[in-house]
C-alpha cells in the first residue's frame, strides 16, 4: 500500500521514527518519498549518515517543530500518509515544565490535524501511550487530549476522506529513556535503583510498535485506538535479568508515576472490540457503520467492565525471556 506514496514521520529521528524508516526503506522500495520531520538538527545530521540520500533517493530531512503550524503545512505538501511520533514524553520533565508539554503534545497535535486537513493527506496514525488511560501525570493527560483530538478530527473532516487513527502501547524495549537501557548503564556501577518492588509495565519491542503502526495505516477506518496484546514484566524481574549480583535499593516512585499501567480502562470497555492480535477502542461517534466494521474485522465485543492493566495481564515476561529479548532487541552483546 506504500508504493508510489509519500510519507512523513513527525519526530522521525526518535527510536520509533528510525525503526519505521528502516522498515519502510527495507520493505517498501517503491515508496515515492519519505520525509523525516523533527526539530533536532544534530539528530537529523546523525540519522542522515545512517540513511543517506545517496543510497535512499526517496528520503528527505525536514527541520521543523509541530508547534509551528505554518512549517507543518509546508512539510505536508504532496504527502499522502503521516505517522505522528513527535512528543515530549518524559514524565518528570513534563511535571516540572507543564506548558512545554502542553505546547508540544496538545497544540502540536492540533496544528498537525489542521495542516493535514488543509493539504491532501489521506491517512494519519498518531502514537499514544499507556499513560493516556486514566492519567495521573501531565504527560498522560496531554496524550489523552491528543488522542481525543485525533479521534474527533474524523468528524470535522467533512467532505475530506482523510482517516485519523491512534495506536496505544506500553514501554518500548530499549527506547530512549526507558528502564532497560538505564539498568544496563547502571549495572556497571553495581547498583540498580528500584522505584517500587511491585511495579509492573507492559513491554513491546520496537518492531512490535512498527507492526502496529503499519497495521493501523493500512486497516483503520478512522477514529479507532488500536491496542496490541503484549506481555507485562515486573520491574524486579528486569533488575534480576540485567544485574543479578547488583544491589537493588528501593528509592520510591518518581513524580507522576504509576505502580501499574493501563491501556484500556473499564469505561473504555463499552466501545472495545477484540480483533485477534489487537484490541480496538471504537469512537463513540463514528462516521461509518459499526455493524459493518464488526462484520468486516470479525470483531468481538469485550465483556462490560473489561480492563487491560499491566498488573493482571495473562502474558508475563520471565527473567529468562527478558534476557533473551534484551539480547535480541537491545544489545546483541548482552550477557549476565
Amino acid at each position: 500500500m506504500l508504493d508510489n506514496k509519500s510519507i512523513l514521520i513527525t519526530g522521525g529521528t526518535g527510536s520509533l521514527g528510525q525503526a519505521l524508516t528502516e522498515h519502510i526503506l527495507s520493505n517498501h522500495p517503491q515508496v515515492k518519498r519519505l520525509v523525516i520531520f523533527s526539530r533536532d538538527e544534530q539528530k537529523q545530521f546523525v540519522m542522515a549518515q545512517k540513511f543517506p540520500f545517496s543510497k535512499y533517493p526517496c528520503i528527505r530531512y525536514f527541520l521543523g517543530d509541530v508547534r509551528d503550524g505554518d512549517r507543518l503545512k509546508r512539510a505536508l505538501k504532496g504527502i499522502d500518509y503521516v505517522i505522528h511520533t513527535a512528543a515530549m514524553k518524559h514524565v518528570h520533565l513534563a511535571e516540572y515544565n507543564p506548558m512545554e508539554c502542553v505546547k508540544t503534545n496538545i497544540i502540536g497535535a492540533e496544528n498537525l490535524i489542521n495542516a493535514c486537513l488543509e493539504t491532501e493527506v489521506e491517512r494519519v496514525v498518531a502514537l499514544s501511550t499507556d499513560k493516556a488511560a486514566a492519567p495521573i501525570n501531565l504527560y498522560g493527560a496531554t496524550k489523552l487530549a491528543s488522542d481525543k483530538l485525533f479521534v474527533a478530527a474524523n468528524n470535522i473532516a467533512g467532505w475530506n476522506p482523510i482517516r485519523f487513527s491512534v495506536v496505544r502501547y506500553g514501554n518500548v524495549m530499549g527506547s530512549n529513556g526507558s528502564v532497560i537501557p538505564f539498568f544496563l548503564k547502571k549495572r556497571k556501577e553495581g547498583v540498580l535503583p528500584i522505584t517500587d518492588p511491585s511495579m509492573t509495565r507492559f513491554n513491546i519491542p520496537l518492531q512490535g510498535g512498527v507492526e502496529l503502526v503499519m497495521y493501523a495505516l493500512e486497516h483503520a477506518w478512522g477514529g479507532e485506538i488500536f491496542v496490541p496484546k503484549i506481555p507485562s514484566y515486573r520491574i524486579t524481574d528486569v533488575a534480576e535479568a540485567i544485574g543479578p549480583d547488583c544491589e537493588k535499593p528501593i528509592v520510591g516512585i518518581r513524580p507522576g508515576e504509576k505502580v501499574h499501567e493501563e491501556m484500556i480502562t473499564m469505561s473504555d470497555s463499552f466501545y472495545t472490540y477484540n480483533l485477534g492480535n489487537y484490541f480496538t477502542i471504537l469512537p463513540t461517534v463514528p462516521r461509518w457503520n459499526t455493524s459493518e466494521y464488526i462484520e468486516h474485522f470479525k470483531a468481538e465485543k469485550v465483556e462490560e467492565g473489561f480492563r487491560y492493566n499491566s498488573s493482571d495481564n495473562d502474558q508475563w515476561e520471565t527473567v529468562d525471556s527478558l534476557r533473551e529479548s534484551i539480547k535480541e532487541h537491545v544489545d546483541p552483546n548482552f550477557s549476565v
